[in-house]
């Protein structure tokens, strides 16, 4: 298995607001690397009331770190032509599109799903499917809303279903779920439900 896992944190309810980003790097069915980022967002030094309390992030946390056309040049190479995991991906791919947009970087080209899809469909039954609630049925520790832990967090779901299922390749766990992909590209933004939105 091999794919990486984002997560993103935003400063406010715009999309294109991340002060922090976290990708977990999994090569061979292992997470070899997790990168975590904090981020200068452009609405700096604004961070709403509601996103400090969820993830604990405040403007003077931010005040030095770089703007995310910095942090893309270090993350545009890990992602590009990659399989991309997210938990609740629509969020995070909205975060990633919007801000790629509003600052004029190169969109990536890439395919994503969605972890919380792929657990709903792995694990029936249960009454929620958010981070927190299934990593602590699966014993993963989390230190939830910070980035990297999350991207991490996700990640280890994503190994774990790979593991109920007796598959060894993410293509191959998304088949027999009946995950459905989506894509990002420089193109265009193709949703799992088919939605496409043309970028190019």
């Amino acid at each position: 298995m091999d794919f990486l896992a984002l997560d993103f944190e935003t400063a406010t309810n715009e999309a294109d607001s991340p002060c922090e980003m976290g990708l977990a790097i999994v090569r061979g069915g292992v997470v070899r690397e997790v990168r975590n980022w904090l981020i200068k967002p452009r609405q700096w030094p604004y961070f709403s009331p509601f996103t400090m309390a969820v993830h604990g992030i405040r403007p003077q946390d931010v005040a030095d770190a770089p703007g995310f056309a910095e942090v893309w040049e270090e993350a545009l190479p890990l992602m590009d032509g990659g399989t991309v995991v997210a938990h609740n991906a629509a969020f995070d791919m909205n975060v990633l599109r919007s801000t790629l947009l509003s600052h004029r970087l190169q969109m990536p080209t890439f395919s994503y799903f969605c972890s919380v899809s792929l657990c709903r469909r792995v694990w029936p039954g249960y009454r929620s499917y958010g981070l927190g609630p299934m990593c602590s049925v699966h014993g993963i520790g989390l230190k939830h809303h910070r980035a990297g832990n999350d991207a991490e967090a996700a990640a280890e779901l994503v190994l774990r279903a790979g593991r109920a299922t007796d598959v060894d390749s993410t293509d191959e766990l998304l088949r027999r779920s009946h995950v459905k992909q989506g894509s990002l590209s420089p193109q265009a933004h193709r949703t799992p439900g088919g939605k496409v939105t043309v970028l190019g």
